[in-house]
């Protein structure tokens, strides 16, 4: 029975018995701050459970998609662990209880899956007797198959939890360990949990006490596959066909058959799984990155791709395994199918990004180990593996698994020091950026009257509120200090929704005071990070507060420009497009936003092109207050990361851009000038960023590249208008050159590769050819080892070469001795070893590099060796 008629099949007997089915809810919880994924069947439906809403019908049953990675060290290496799975379950919000839930899982795994009675047995909570006597009286279980167990209390954390009864099925004798005792709870694969029926009658609070339900409720679930692997007899979660699709195309890329080697088996399954939740969980929104959940998915990813260079992979391979997913699981799941796309782009995306670090990464990790061992210790520094995470992106589980590899443990408190050292050096950075280190201190209770009036003028006369030292309210503040100054109104604008601060000065007739940074106070003051040129100041003291004209004027014309840079992108992109982010300077404007992929030339021409129509239409910009709800109906965007009242600022520009801003802006667009993007790049899955600059800045920024064409125009010796066709002229005579001198290089590989085949050695049988190539790169000597192999047919090539310092090795072994149990990737690991480095690859070619670039020759004469000792241990 396939797993998809498993599920059916359960969903339609709950049906049957009046329950509403439920489709599975998306794997991020919603309103659920406790848990990171939705990870059991009943945990979208905690509201239920504990009060908070009604549903229509108290009888539910659902086949939910869950995630849970606590044990993802295990996945691969045994039968059942997954991270992510269906959990069937069928729900009772108040309504029937024990009975009916013990009946119906008998009669569903008795009839329905045609499941043999003797060869299920229960467990059941210590002090349930209620549980017990339905199971031993009701359904006729003998009392020697019924279990009473301490741990049979399910609980998520905080939520409804309650005594659970469990059911297992007896697999056989041929799947049980052997011991006389071997019985349900055993480690051995001969009794399987099937079912967890769970009996809710607690709330867990969050301070661990529990708490009666105003209900008694029933929470049920069965692993979909683990039902499926006894339904189609096997011995494995990953044998049943909600896997094998999956792990056979990924076996087939692999050029590797399933069930051969365990190593090859481990990597495959730890891809299978990995790749399954990367699809379900990018196909709820969840993409890979830094925090949280998406971290998790990051760390899958990696993995999978770590697993994956095992198998011989090194390019991406995951994301053609993602269309292979749709097929096992789109007939219950078609989202995974209809965003398929946009889930082969971030789990591609991904791969690429890891790749790119990952070799550099992993020799350097084989450096820190060399270096324990060097030391004679067996642990790797915690700051060491910090700096992997740090640098090249390495998960601290891939450390430890390549670490623990090669015997060497891994210093985590360590790590975990690091770490959150490096968190408290970006909160300093960020006090510092913010310079209102004192918001944790006096500021917090600060309740100075204070008025922004910097809309409407730039200057004005005002008193001063407060003034701080060193986290000190003082009376004066004179020539040198540093100081954080409240006035009682202020023209100077406070860094929020992405616009910077204003700067400028406060004056008296004896005093001047330059403004470097304005930041809003815990209670929404502005406060001016200021320092005292000249005078002195004193709290009471009238000032005159003046803002640098000529700065603001900059930053407006970049804020108004990103208005309408934001709707410009929508125009031409489409709807999907929403503000990720975004920052508004005097000298240029960042704009981050979420697409799916780089943008076409023609499409940033597209963009430019729309937003200085807008700029040179002459539009005015017309700002108004108004109710959030009268806004809405307008139809203004809100921006990123902004918090709205009741009363909002409504910035619209023409008929064009509308929207929620509290920032500063031109009167008419057509004071922008001129929009012109910079650069357009990704900053992560998903989310795109454009540079751009106005006004004056832009015309720096065109002035700058037309002097560059000039000077270009010079250097070829033609007129501006002219330099594209020259270069064109240019390339076409280099690229004949290129072709010229790559025939010539193509002669002398040839002729190198003929003249070590003369210099072939007979090793126990084996033809073997170990030799130095001077001066040849790594792409070279795969070539040479191309016509060594037309040229001598059979036997096992290694060529080495010094390369900037560093020595790199190919080695090659002809099919039929492949077949005889010789392997490339094995050999050049233990050559390149004797020259302080490492590598692999397939059986037939494989390349690896090291350090020594002295030691070449003698990494070279390891080869015979190597060739004996396999010919001795069974090479035929």
């Amino acid at each position: 029975m396939k797993g998809a008629e498993i599920r059916k099949k359960f969903l339609e007997f709950f049906a049957s018995k009046d329950h509403d089915v439920y489709p599975s809810a998306s794997l991020v919880p919603v309103d659920d701050p406790s848990l990171l994924w939705i990870n059991a069947g009943m945990a979208p439906l905690k509201p239920f459970f504990d009060g908070r809403k009604v549903p229509p019908n108290p009888r539910i049953a659902s086949s939910q998609k869950c995630i849970r990675t606590n044990d993802i060290e295990n996945v691969g290496k045994t039968a059942r662990h997954q991270t992510f799975f269906e959990m069937l379950g069928n729900f009772s919000i108040g309504d029937y209880f024990k009975k009916e839930a013990i009946d119906w899982a008998w009669e569903f795994l008795t009839e329905h899956m045609g499941l043999d009675p003797e060869r299920l047995s229960v467990t059941i909570h210590p002090e349930d007797d209620e549980a017990y006597e339905l199971w031993h009286r009701r359904i006729g279980v003998p009392a020697h198959r019924i279990f009473r167990m301490e741990d049979n209390f399910w609980e998520i954390g905080e939520g409804p939890s309650g005594p659970c009864s469990e059911i297992f099925y007896d697999r056989g004798e041929d799947r049980g360990c052997g011991r006389p005792e071997c019985n349900v709870g055993c480690e051995c694969d001969r009794f399987l949990e099937i079912w967890n029926l769970v009996f809710t009658q607690f709330n867990h609070n969050p301070d661990g006490t529990y708490t009666p339900l105003p209900k008694k409720n029933i929470d049920t679930g069965m692993g979909l596959e683990r039902m499926a692997s006894v339904m189609q007899d096997v011995d494995s979660n990953f044998d049943t066909d909600l896997f094998r699709p999956i792990i056979e195309a990924a076996a087939e890329a692999a050029g590797v058959q399933y069930g051969r080697k365990t190593q090859w088996d481990v990597a495959l399954k730890v891809i299978a799984d990995h790749i399954r939740t990367a699809v379900f969980a990018v196909g709820d929104g969840v993409l890979p990155g830094n925090e949280g959940r998406s971290y998790v998915i990051r760390r899958l990813l990696r993995r999978a791709v770590r697993y994956g260079r095992n198998l011989g992979f090194d390019r991406p391979f995951l994301y053609r395994l993602v269309p292979v997913v749709g097929e096992v699981m789109g007939e219950a799941y078609p989202e995974i199918v209809e965003k398929g796309d946009f889930i082969v782009r971030a789990v591609k995306a991904e791969e690429e990004r890891f790749l790119e670090t990952l070799a550099e990464g992993e020799q350097v990790l084989e450096d820190y180990i060399e270096k324990v061992r060097s030391a004679g210790r067996t642990t790797l520094a915690g700051e060491d593996a910090f700096r992997l995470y740090d640098t090249f992106g390495f998960p601290i589980d891939l450390t430890k698994e390549i670490a623990n590899e090669q015997g060497i443990d891994v210093d985590e408190e360590g790590f975990a020091q690091a770490l959150e050292a490096q968190r408290e050096r970006a909160r300093a950075a960020r006090q510092d950026v913010e310079s209102m280190q004192s918001k944790r201190g006096v500021l917090v209770d600060l309740e100075a009257p204070s008025r922004f009036v910097g809309y409407d003028v730039l200057e004005t006369q005002t008193r001063v509120e407060v003034l701080v030292v060193d986290d000190r309210v003082v009376e004066r503040v004179s020539e040198g200090d540093q100081c954080l100054i409240v006035l009682n109104e202020t023209p100077f604008y406070a860094e929020s929704g992405g616009q910077v601060a204003d700067r400028g000065t406060i004056e008296t007739a004896t005093a001047r005071l330059e403004v470097e940074d304005v930041q809003k106070a815990p209670r929404g003051q502005h406060v001016h990070r200021c320092r005292v040129v000249r005078g002195t100041v004193t709290a009471g003291e009238v000032v005159r507060a003046r803002v640098d004209r000529r700065y603001r004027e900059d930053i407006i014309k970049n804020h108004t420009a990103t208005h309408l840079l934001h709707k410009a992108l929508r125009e031409v992109l489409g709807e999907h497009v929403a503000q990720a982010g975004s920052l508004v300077a005097d000298s240029r404007l960042r704009f981050d936003f979420s697409h799916y992929g780089p943008l076409a030339p023609e499409e940033l021409e597209a963009v430019e092109r729309v937003v200085n129509e807008e700029i040179w239409r002459n539009e005015p910009v017309d700002i108004r207050e108004m109710p959030l709800d009268e806004a809405k109906a307008m139809g203004a965007m809100a921006l990123f990361g902004e918090k709205y009242g009741e009363r909002v600022r409504v910035v619209k520009a023409g008929d064009f851009s509308i929207e929620l801003c509290g920032g500063c802006h031109v009167r008419r667009t057509s004071e922008i000038g001129v929009f012109k993007i910079v650069s357009e790049t990704g900053i992560g899955s998903g989310v795109r960023r454009i540079e751009a600059v106005t006004g004056r800045h832009a015309y720096a920024f065109l002035d700058s590249r037309l002097k560059g064409l000039d000077r270009a125009a010079s250097l070829l010796r033609v007129a501006p208008a002219d330099v594209p066709d020259k270069l064109e002229q240019v390339l076409g005579d280099m690229k004949e050159t290129e072709r010229e001198l790559e025939s010539w290089r193509d002669r002398w590989i040839r002729g190198q590769a003929l003249r070590l085949a003369d210099r072939v050695t007979d090793i126990q049988g084996v033809p073997v050819v170990a030799e130095v190539v001077e001066g040849a790169t790594p792409d070279q000597m795969r070539r040479m080892v191309d016509v060594l192999r037309e040229t001598i047919h059979s036997g096992v090539v290694v060529l080495g070469s010094k390369q900037e310092g560093k020595v790199m090795f190919v080695a090659a072994v002809s099919p039929d001795w492949v077949a005889k149990g010789l392997h490339a990737g094995q050999l050049v690991k233990e050559v390149a070893a004797a020259a302080g480095g490492g590598g692999g690859g397939k059986p037939d070619l494989a390349q690896a590099g090291g350090r020594h670039p002295e030691k070449l020759a003698e990494a070279l004469s390891r080869v015979p060796g190597w060739v004996r000792r396999q010919r001795g241990a069974g090479v035929s």
